[in-house]
């Protein structure tokens, strides 16, 4: 992973051309965005606060690449990501998610993203810890050292529980002791259970009501001796050893800041929001979302259970087809803060072509690496790619333009008869000619019914 001040705009877009074909301005309305985040973070001064982030809206049809571009570009920075779906909010007061919800679930995703690195990072310590722990189940030390009375005496034995140590030592190392099963005195803080039964739901709140009311009684200490093998002692106590270097209150401030500094939110379907003039009725689940969503936008504190957030430096990155609405449907206040609007292309055959076998997870090779795990070579000729892609587009142009999912489709349709089959058929090798491509689709794609049904 690069870091944040070799990510420029070009390097971005570079990486981001390893997983999606096409789209560059796309690419680049997001790569300046990214970097304008390391570009405020190097100003000084009362100017930093005062720098907003560019948020963008990515118009284009399902299948295209809006999704997976801001996946990527989160992946790049290690930065907390979620993706949320617009039309499943409601304004507040109504039944139905309330759009701070997407910034709970944002900064739980990073606390535990957050800890999940910092475990990492201690492993090494913990693991000396865990050793450390298991040498002294298998060679417990003197109970009362100041028993040797001669200073010869307890030299000797000093140097003797040496030596007994590093043989033992060696052995627990080398993976001699594995299977040896020890016994040792687990104490573990056992806060009483409590189930909360109700037809309230308490995610709106975002408050564990079983962990508030178990840290109101008193906890006790439950002493218990547990029988298990060396290795297994080993991976228990690295986790104990683990948890009890990750501070809390370091993991929260790490997060917050990670949300606050480096969130990324994608809010996709937003043009189920957007909504022409109304005639008078109320609908919760548009305007009413729109009015609800622009603070957060805009820069507001949101409360979680790990503290306070503010938004005003999040991301945000909207997306939605606009078939039947246009961008200018959504208020006026929502419109001024996503002042980035770009155009996606609908996929070409060229581009399918592509898409099989260009990027690093193309999908002809991962059906490679799935057949090459019944032990068969997957082998598909330059005719039968451009088959593959013909058809994808001519079936998007006929029916629902649905983007590269439609290769998926026929990539599924295409092989399985090999993928149900192959596990007793014993082939070593498959060609996949162009010939056949035409054989086993040409008549769905023929046939309107068939195809609107199967492709």
């Amino acid at each position: 992973m690069l870091s944040p001040d070799q990510l420029t705009p070009k390097i971005i877009v570079q990486e981001l051309d390893k997983y999606i074909i096409g789209q560059t301005e796309a690419k680049k309305a997001v790569a300046i965005a990214l970097r304008n985040r390391w570009r405020r973070r190097q100003v000084t001064g009362s100017m930093q606060k005062e720098i907003m982030p560019n948020n963008i809206i990515l118009i284009g049809p399902t299948g295209v690449g809006k999704t997976e571009i801001s996946r990527r570009l989160s992946r790049l920075t290690n930065a907390p990501f979620i993706k949320v779906e617009a039309s499943k909010f409601t304004e507040v007061g109504y039944v139905g998610r309330d759009v701070e919800s997407m910034v709970r679930e944002l900064m739980n995703i990073a606390v535990a993203q957050t800890r999940q690195k910092m475990l990492e990072d201690v492993k090494p310590l913990a693991w000396q810890n865990a050793i450390d722990r298991v040498m002294n189940i298998l060679l417990p030390p003197p109970k009362d050292p100041a028993c040797d009375t001669l200073e010869e005496v307890a030299f000797a034995e000093r140097e003797r529980r040496k030596r007994n140590r590093d043989k033992m030592l060696s052995k627990l190392l080398s993976g001699d002791l594995d299977t040896r099963e020890i016994e040792f005195v687990d104490e573990t803080d056992t806060p009483p259970h409590i189930e909360v039964m109700s037809s309230f739901n308490f995610d709106m709140l975002d408050i564990n009501i079983s962990d508030m009311i178990a840290n109101m009684m008193p906890k006790k200490v439950q002493e218990k001796v547990i029988k298990m093998s060396v290795a297994d002692a080993l991976k228990h106590f690295t986790e104990l050893e683990s948890n009890r270097l990750v501070n809390r209150e370091r993991v929260v401030e790490a997060a917050t800041q990670a949300v606050e500094q480096d969130g990324i939110i994608f809010i996709d379907e937003i043009d189920k929001i957007a909504t022409k003039e109304s005639s008078g009725s109320i609908d919760v689940s548009r305007s009413g979302v729109q009015r609800d969503l622009l603070p957060i936008v805009e820069g507001s504190s949101v409360p979680t259970r790990y503290g306070t957030i503010d938004t005003s430096h999040i991301l945000f990155i909207a997306a939605g087809a606009f078939n039947a609405e246009k961008p200018s449907d959504l208020i006026p206040e929502l419109q001024g803060r996503f002042p980035i609007r770009v155009e996606l292309m609908s996929l070409t055959q060229y581009d399918f072509e592509r898409i099989l076998t260009e990027p690093e997870n193309a999908l002809i090779t991962q059906y490679q690496e799935l057949f090459r795990t019944e032990g068969t070579q997957l082998v598909f000729h330059k005719e039968a790619i451009r088959e593959i892609a013909r058809i994808a587009a001519l079936a998007n142009e006929k029916m629902e333009d649905i983007g590269a999912r439609r290769l998926h489709t026929i990539m599924n349709i295409l092989l399985e008869m090999y993928l149900f089959d192959l596990p007793e058929c014993g082939l070593k090798k498959i060609s996949i000619s162009g010939a056949f491509v035409r054989r086993k689709l040409d008549q769905l794609i023929a046939n309107d019914d068939l195809s609107r049904f199967i492709l």
